[in-house]
């Protein structure tokens, strides 16, 4: 067996306005939603390489019950390759909540790390090996 990709998929309470963030403040690219107009239930995103499902809190636990116990948002963390880092925090730092400004790390990466609107947070490196 060979695991071939990872694509997180995020409860949140509000699709739409998860969706409007992550394309119109992080440039990422609608690929589906369901439904198609309207308030959404599911939306599916991409930029580059990196694929990430957004789902309504309400519509992800009746398709797993043990969700219920939980809330959406927060308490999961995202570390994310970049090529062409500096660029990409250049673009985005003025328009979203950067918690972790470009540093150094002691294991040799520059990263950055911000948290979107859900509490999400998304620490974005040149390296990850």
């Amino acid at each position: 067996m060979i695991l071939q990709s990872l694509t997180p998929n995020l409860m949140v309470k509000d699709v739409n306005l998860t969706l409007d963030y992550y394309i119109n403040i992080l440039g990422f690219e609608l690929l589906q939603t369901v439904p198609e107009k309207g308030i959404l239930d599911w939306a599916f995103v991409k930029l580059g390489e990196v694929k990430i499902m957004i789902q309504k809190e309400t519509s992800i636990q009746l398709e797993y019950k043990e969700l219920k116990q939980y809330k959406s948002g927060g308490a999961l963390t995202f570390y994310i390759k970049v090529k062409g880092l500096q660029k990409w925090y250049e673009t985005i730092k003025d328009k979203t909540n950067v918690i972790k400004s470009m540093h150094k790390t002691f294991y040799g990466a520059n990263e950055f790390a911000i948290i979107d609107l859900n509490g999400f947070i998304l620490t974005f490196s040149d390296i990850l090996e």
